[in-house]
């Protein structure tokens, strides 16, 4: 019997045949939104992995601590959360793993659910091969839904920040050597490695949408994050709403000191981990937060048609041949 391995079919193939044992449209965004008596909610779940997501010689406990809240409190963010809960925790780790690295774990958690809110509700502790950090986020649905479903043609696509830094903190970690034309400035190493080690977010995203919002007949947008990096959340919002994205890459934000070449494309669009927002809105509703948010550029649009991604005023296609992160 021929047997298909993870390796082959891929994780975005894995999750839709894993989607057939979940109610409809379950897994068409990261969280999973639960509807009670009082008080909706929105739950999600992130792991990392030893040697998958970090590893002792690249990033610390505390920053590791750091970056699983982020990780998923990103996601409650991108779908609308405007209160964050808690989290429960489930900790794998090899029975000679020092007390102190777990200490230092849970005071990077702990420090960085003091900045978001929230509060350590619970979780589970086994003994592994490899450390695992599996951490499941609790918050409350804001006034507006955020769905990766909910673009619409002719609306404007927007991104917070700039993407690309935490790939580059990562290589920076690394020791990755660059070529010899390539000169990093003290500004974008001190800013790569603070996007890598410690992510900002946007927990005052959702009420800058709201203030902005022309009517208040809009409950629902388009929204993801860009933690598998900015292509692939376009191409999510594009697949999700079954539009066709137009994206101006003179638009794209970048670091004043970003180096240019495909090279340095490949790790802008393709590098992860930077958990900025990206998103649409009807002209008028864009146009007001652009002139309120500064931190958001427009980039380009939605159109009727498949879904996919397509560049405009870009010379440079070699880098679209990248594929995203997969875990398998």
């Amino acid at each position: 019997m021929h047997k298909e391995l993870l390796e082959n079919i891929g994780e975005k193939e894995l999750i839709r045949r894993l989607a057939e044992f979940m109610p409809k449209n379950q897994v068409s965004d990261d969280c999973a939104f639960i509807k009670t008596k009082n008080k909706n909610l929105l739950i999600n779940t992130d792991a990392l992995v030893e040697n998958v997501h970090f590893n002792d010689d690249t990033i610390s406990a505390i920053d590791i601590g750091w970056k699983a809240v982020a990780s998923n409190v990103s996601d409650l963010i991108s779908s609308g959360c405007n209160k964050i809960i808690g989290v429960t925790i489930a900790l794998v780790v090899p029975p000679t793993t020092d007390w102190i690295w777990i200490k230092d774990l849970y005071t990077g958690i702990k420090r960085a659910l003091e900045h978001f809110g929230g509060l350590i509700l619970g979780g589970d502790c086994s003994v592994g091969k490899e450390k695992v950090i599996s951490m499941t986020v609790i918050g409350a649905q804001g006034k507006i839904k955020l769905r990766r479903n909910s673009c619409k043609p002719k609306e404007i696509i927007l991104t917070t920040g700039i993407h690309g830094l935490s790939k580059l903190g990562l290589m920076i970690k690394s020791k990755k050597v660059f070529h010899n034309n390539i000169s990093l400035t003290q500004t974008l190493i001190d800013r790569s490695l603070e996007q890598f080690c410690k992510p900002k977010l946007r927990p005052k995203f959702l009420q800058k949408v709201l203030d902005a919002r022309p009517n208040q007949v809009s409950k629902k947008i388009g929204c993801t994050d860009s933690s598998d990096g900015l292509f692939q959340a376009i191409l999510d919002l594009a697949t999700e709403s079954n539009c066709k994205a137009i994206i101006d890459y003179t638009k794209i934000p970048k670091h004043k000191n970003w180096p240019q070449g495909s090279e340095w494309d490949e790790y802008y669009f393709f590098g992860g981990e930077d958990y900025e927002l990206v998103f649409s809105l009807p002209r008028k509703w864009a146009n007001n937060l652009l002139s309120a948010d500064k931190t958001v550029t427009e980039i380009g649009y939605f159109l009727k048609g498949e879904a996919s991604v397509e560049f405009q005023n870009c010379d440079n296609h070699k880098f679209l041949k990248n594929i995203s992160f997969s875990h398998f």
